[in-house]
């Protein structure tokens, strides 16, 4: 039984479509309630990554045959110590050394760009909640990593929002926001938003929970923010945006964004959503959230799952989601290792 490594990019097709198909089998194993993987969104992350990233490919072959890849992304503009990394192997192809193989590659390719912490994400399963395969953190742990940040991805359907009570929870948030007023747009944003979008973004780094991680605060300008438009473009991405305007000053200081990938039009993830500490207590991200779910819907009626992550300890960011009707689905851990 032979195990071989070897890099790929976007200039080799055949090992892209080799990377996509163990892709594709390990979310259908795996994750059976997710969209189904997309080739368009994979595509693209080699051709069009996103702003200050760097990502290093491998494609793993047990005897001959395609059985995992490693995505190892690296940070360019911040965050120059640490990576990011995804690890799948074919479930076909599990327990045979594929995954120890894939990390040993990955840690000689970290210690040559002198990177000094790793962190990947495993999945849970929750207490009543479906049945999730445990073997992504025992191999972590394996590996030596630990667990530095809980996070809970909870679901909703919006056929079951009891919209009497949306009213009255989004009445009661504009009756708190006297002197803001909403703004909204699909996709790119509006050059007059933009600086104030970058620093949203930017603030997203430090005042989200990070439990133990390692993980210093991101550098978002107006071109990074560009950039990554671009780059969710090329993955297809339909962004629903809409933000709280400060009357008073003009400038944006709350950011809600959902987007729907190209490959399952019932399928949303429920993004950023940021409030500049200025202006907290005024209720404007239940605002923004509730205005931005109608906003999506009255564009995309074929939404019936909406996905949402959050830190299990960002209590007031979940009783928002859990207004809303997001329920528990399953447990997401990252775990951080020093290289």
């Amino acid at each position: 039984m032979a195990i071989t490594i070897a890099p790929f990019d976007a200039a080799d097709p055949a090992a892209i479509d080799e990377a996509y198909r163990v892709g594709a089998a390990a979310n259908d194993a795996d994750l059976p309630d997710f969209p189904p993987f997309c080739r368009r969104r994979f595509d693209a992350m080699l051709r069009h990554p996103m702003p200050g990233w760097v990502t290093l490919w491998a494609l793993a072959r047990l005897d001959g045959v395609a059985a995992g890849y490693l995505a190892l992304d690296l940070p360019q503009l911040d965050n120059t110590e640490n990576a990011t990394v995804e690890l799948v192997v074919h479930p076909a192809h599990r327990r045979r050394g594929v995954g120890r193989a894939l990390h040993e590659h990955g840690l000689r390719l970290l210690r040559e760009q002198s990177r000094k912490r790793v962190v990947g994400m495993a999945v849970s399963t929750l207490p009543g909640g479906p049945e999730r395969p445990e073997a992504g953190a025992a191999f972590a742990a394996a590996m030596g990593a630990q667990p530095a940040l809980a996070e809970v991805r909870r679901r909703l359907d919006p056929a079951t929002v009891d919209q009497a009570a949306l009213d009255v929870l989004l009445a009661g948030a504009r009756a708190h926001a006297a002197g803001y007023r909403t703004v909204r747009w699909h996709g790119r944003i509006p050059e007059e938003y933009v600086a104030d979008i970058a620093y949203l973004d930017g603030r997203l780094s430090t005042d989200a929970p990070l439990g133990d991680l390692e993980w210093e605060a991101e550098r978002v300008d107006a071109d990074r923010i560009r950039g990554t438009e671009a780059a969710l473009a090329a993955r297809g991405r339909r962004q629903y945006h809409l933000a709280a305007r400060h009357e008073a000053t003009g400038r944006v200081v709350a950011w809600t964004l959902l987007d729907v990938g190209p490959s399952a039009d019932w399928h949303a993830y429920q993004q950023i959503t940021i409030v500049d500490p200025a202006h907290r207590g005024h209720r404007l991200g239940l605002l923004t959230k509730i205005e931005n779910l109608r906003h999506l819907l009255d564009h995309e009626p074929a939404v019936r799952a909406i996905d949402t992550f959050n830190a299990a300890s960002n209590a007031h960011m979940v009783a928002i989601n859990e207004q809303l009707g997001f329920r528990p689905v399953d447990g997401w851990t990252d775990w951080q290792l020093t290289v």
